[in-house]
């Protein structure tokens, strides 16, 4: 007779919540309007950028094309955990977990790499100020994002594919809210320490490289910085890079606790907490960080506000 953990493994069950079984009808209220605050914010900032013709420079490119990003990547596993919210089975097909683990995988990537490209183009407007707009032509910026694409595209297949080559027969009881790849490692039957070691160097690839790269810009960018004669310059240079700054902290702060560190120390709770920021507390801010410390976009959303508001005949 066929042993019952043989069985091979057709849905995933989330249990991240499971512990807060009372408190489920409130935190669904909190993360939908957390969830649509986020989805109307980032499109505030998109419309504004794309129709003022002021802010059709590379930086604001770029910052469209991150809160398309936030915005995608809150879809791919917010309304889900809020279905989950008011369900008494929270459950997701085996396809669908790796679909989505896929999915939150390549955005995530092509975030990091993403940020290493908004690096480079701060880089370049403080130590190339003369050929900035010549160097950081409409082509290369749409260079650049497709290379951040294809990186987190490579990074997320190989890895998803890795992941879910791996038997899966014993239990489905994912103690998480979507489907990451520690959580599901741990429901594997077995998978061999290489599997292990290629995922992490992954990982390391994703986080580490665009670290380095902007580390890398911000040594010129800091060198060109101290030349400036007068504090008031410098101060004022400097301020163009803090938005950014504040965002790459906190996108590595979590994404480095979550993906390297010792298989040892993972913990299903601490993982649940800095995952719930990092997937609808991060996309809200990290827009709202780069546009509300902006000059030039709060004006130009009020130029945008007031056409609304009195159209011209």
């Amino acid at each position: 007779m066929e042993p019952v953990n043989e069985t091979l493994v057709r849905e995933f069950v989330f249990l991240g919540f499971s512990s807060l079984a009372r408190l489920q009808l409130l935190l669904f209220i909190v993360f939908l309007l957390l969830y649509l605050f986020t989805l109307g914010t980032n499109a505030i900032i998109i419309s504004t950028i794309v129709q003022d013709r002021a802010l059709h420079a590379p930086m604001y490119f770029f910052l469209a094309v991150l809160s398309c990003s936030e915005t995608c990547y809150t879809f791919v596993i917010v309304p889900k955990m809020l279905a989950d919210l008011l369900a008494h089975k929270k459950t997701i097909s085996f396809l669908g977990c790796a679909i989505q683990m896929f999915s939150f995988l390549f955005l995530g990537c092509s975030h990091s790499f993403l940020l290493a490209a908004m690096g480079y183009d701060r880089y370049m407007a403080i130590c190339n100020p003369l050929h900035y707009t010549v160097l950081m032509g409409h082509g290369v910026c749409w260079g650049l994002v497709a290379a951040a694409s294809a990186c987190g595209f490579t990074v997320s297949l190989v890895t998803t594919s890795l992941v879910f080559y791996l038997p899966f027969h014993s239990s489905n009881e994912l103690h998480h809210f979507f489907c990451d790849i520690s959580p599901v490692l741990k429901l594997a039957s077995h998978h061999s320490r290489l599997s292990q070691l290629v995922i992490f160097m992954l990982g390391m690839f994703a986080l580490v490289i665009p670290l380095l790269l902007i580390l890398v810009s911000y040594i010129c960018i800091i060198s060109a910085i101290l030349k400036i004669p007068s504090s008031v310059g410098r101060y004022k240079t400097f301020s163009t890079c803090a938005s950014h700054l504040i965002v790459v902290t906190v996108h590595y702060g979590c994404a480095s606790f979550i993906y390297l560190r010792p298989k040892s120390n993972y913990s299903s709770n601490q993982d649940i907490l800095i995952s719930v920021s990092y997937t609808i507390l991060t996309p809200l801010f990290n827009p709202m960080i780069y546009s509300l410390r902006n000059k030039e976009f709060k004006s130009a959303l009020r130029r945008l506000m007031g056409q609304t508001s009195y159209p011209i005949n």
